[in-house]
């Protein structure tokens, strides 16, 4: 599995010790205010179990974030195959942080990293990103490494309850868009 770096940031294969603090990531009502319900310590190891798997079968995936000065497991950031259950397919980039590394710039970091090599290693054509209607911070990031926003695409999702979490938008970008 490859390891992605940037200035700050180093994005690599998850370790046990990332366990706990990905289960308080995912216990944190604020964390997960966009995401749904807050997920057990038992859901959020089998989610790092199902992240794993999903990268050796594919060779892509979510990889652990870490700050590169500390070591210290800050979230997830990479590339996913759209759900299928959704009205369009293709390869989804996604990120995770936990509320102390928010508005720092690390979520932009490592999308275009993940962004970088999406397109140059994996030779995707397009890439795509998935948030509520309601998550203006995760939609600021899209804008920030390119994306624009795609209203055909936008949708209901059918697994989330009546309410702000049911409408999503949808962005792109392109391989040939400037980077």
């Amino acid at each position: 599995m490859s390891e992605l770096h940037t200035d700050r940031l180093v994005l690599r294969q998850w370790r046990a010790a990332d366990l706990a603090p990905w289960a308080a990531m995912n216990a944190d009502p604020e964390v997960r205010e966009h995401l749904g319900d807050l997920l057990t310590r038992e859901q959020s190891d089998a989610s790092v179990a199902r992240f794993q798997a999903e990268f050796d079968a594919r060779g892509y995936g979510w990889w652990a974030v870490e700050v590169r000065a500390t070591g210290e497991f800050i979230g997830f950031a990479g590339l996913d195959v759209v759900d299928d259950d959704l009205p369009f397919t293709g390869v989804e980039i996604g990120w995770r942080l936990a509320r102390a590394a928010w508005g720092q710039g690390y979520a932009t970091e490592a999308a275009r990293r993940v962004l970088t090599h999406g397109f140059d290693a994996l030779g995707l054509p397009e890439v795509l990103a998935v948030t509520t209607a309601t998550n203006h911070r995760s939609q600021a990031v899209m804008g920030r490494i390119g994306m624009t926003r795609v209203p055909e695409y936008d949708f209901d999702d059918p697994a989330a309850p009546e309410g702000p979490l049911r409408p999503n938008v949808v962005y792109r970008i392109g391989q040939d868009a400037p980077r």
